[in-house]
Formats: structure tokens, C-alpha cells, sequence
């Protein structure tokens, strides 16, 4: 599987020969009009994980418009993924504590109550 760009690191998104591309799972690039909504999930996940790099967007390297307009809009929201990458990966672990302190809570208090009625029989 070549999942790996040249300089060891996997590029995402890419320009090459005047066109946007996308990588899949697979390690193949396609045209970025043909991206999926599965590929891009996965292409968020990578980015949250710090898994890759975007090349980042310029149109005089793009010449198909399509390409420009998907391209373009993908990038941006993609980088601004990375960029509040930190903000989400905080905001899931304060979500998960919370979660956590009252599933501790509550059994604590199903456990209190369950003691209560032994001591009462």
C-alpha cells in the first residue's frame, strides 16, 4: 500500500499535473470532483489525528474550474479542522470526564442504595 508522499509524510490533498486530488484508504490519488462523503471522513479523521498534509490551495495551479471551486471549498474547511484541532480534541475530553463523573455518581448511588436495603433485611 503506498501510503506514504515523498519526505515520509501522506499528503491528503494534493495538486498534481493542474488538478486537485484527494488519497483514499487505499493509497490511490482520485480527481477531488469524485470525492466521497466516506473519503472524506476519512480524510478528517487523518487531519484530527495529525496524520497528513494539504497542499494548500492556490488556482493559478489549478486549471479545470470545477476543480478550483471543490478544491477550494475542501481545503478551507479541512485547515480549519487543523487549525482548531486542539479546541476538538479538548472539548471530546471534557465531554468523556463529564460522562464519566456521572456514570461514577451514579453508581455510587445505586451502590449506596442497594447497601442501604441489605442492612435492611
Amino acid at each position: 500500500m503506498r501510503m506514504m508522499a515523498e519526505g515520509g509524510s501522506m499528503k491528503l490533498l494534493r495538486i498534481e499535473d493542474h488538478l486537485g486530488q484527494f488519497l483514499t484508504e487505499d493509497g490511490s490519488y482520485h480527481a477531488i470532483d469524485e470525492i466521497t462523503k466516506d473519503a472524506l471522513l476519512w480524510i478528517m479523521e487523518k487531519v484530527l489525528d495529525s496524520a497528513g498534509e494539504l497542499d494548500p490551495y492556490e488556482d493559478e495551479k489549478i486549471k479545470n474550474q470545477a476543480h478550483q471551486v471543490v478544491y477550494k471549498s475542501i481545503y478551507s474547511n479541512l485547515k480549519a479542522l487543523e487549525d482548531r484541532r486542539q479546541e476538538f480534541i479538548d472539548e471530546s475530553e471534557r465531554l468523556y470526564l463529564e460522562d464519566y463523573k456521572k456514570y461514577i455518581e451514579d453508581a455510587s448511588q445505586q451502590g449506596g442504595a442497594a447497601d442501604t436495603a441489605s442492612r435492611r433485611h
